[in-house]
């Protein structure tokens, strides 16, 4: 579900990156069939209750979660997230794990024409290929640098710095990669806080690979040094870190 990345157009980079610009969430309400053991309504959220939100209480309760939340959604096992021969649900994946620690980010985004109606005050209701499309993980590293300020989203600089303020606060890291080539596949994948059994890979006390947690051509529930870092290869344009208490 990463192909044809620019499905949603985004207005100008230089005309609205203000914080101040009041931009509603595209939401669209939980649906029976939005399941993990089932490949429909992926833009939709679960509808499961035993699926554990993060707790916000500590920083402890936040990290128990989350593990609780990895081990749940199960990316390496349930049928919403394998890959088809078309596409990979790294979006899907990464929008799940960010709804149930209650952090936004999108699935499914406001087309043009709704969000020149949204900046000018109006009312805009969220309804699934009218006033919102899919965002695919290409255009989702366009929309964290123009929309991401507005939801609360942090900038990181490096991989270092992410890892440790997930590890230290509970917080949500992500690193989403844009596809050089337009149309082609980008990605995105959680950064997630360390446990006793799954680290960061360090060299001389410095994180070089982040422990992650991804669906795509091959999905693991917990990765760092397999994957080496996969956001500098060729293959993608740019790539930016962001975080979210």
């Amino acid at each position: 579900m990463e192909k044809h990345t620019v499905t949603v157009a985004s207005l100008p980079l230089d005309e609205h990156t203000l914080t101040n610009i009041q931009i509603k969430k595209a939401n669209l309400l939980p649906d029976l069939q939005s399941r993990l053991d089932s490949m429909e309504m992926k833009e939709k959220p679960l509808m499961d209750s035993s699926i554990p939100f993060r707790d916000l209480t500590n920083p402890s309760t936040k990290k128990e979660t989350i593990a609780q939340l990895i081990d749940k959604l199960d990316v390496e096992n349930n049928v919403r997230y394998q890959r088809t021969v078309e596409d990979t649900y790294c979006n899907v994946y990464s929008y799940d794990y960010c709804y149930f620690a209650k952090v936004y980010l999108p699935t499914v985004w406001w087309t043009p024409e709704s969000l020149e109606k949204i900046i000018q005050g109006q009312d805009v209701e969220a309804v699934f290929e009218q006033t919102v499309d899919r965002i695919y993980s290409s255009a989702i590293h366009d929309w964290f640098l123009q929309w991401g300020q507005n939801f609360g989203w942090e900038r990181i600089t490096t991989v270092d710095e992410i890892q440790n303020k997930v590890n230290a606060n509970g917080g949500i890291g992500i690193i989403c990669a844009k596809r050089r080539e337009k149309g082609l596949s980008g990605h995105i994948v959680p950064v997630v806080p360390e446990t006793d059994l799954h680290k960061a890979y360090r060299e001389n006390g410095i994180v070089v690979y982040p422990l992650q947690s991804q669906a795509g051509k091959l999905n693991y529930n917990y990765f760092a040094e397999i994957r080496k870092d996969w956001w500098n290869d060729e293959l993608y344009s740019s790539y930016v870190l962001y975080y979210h208490e």
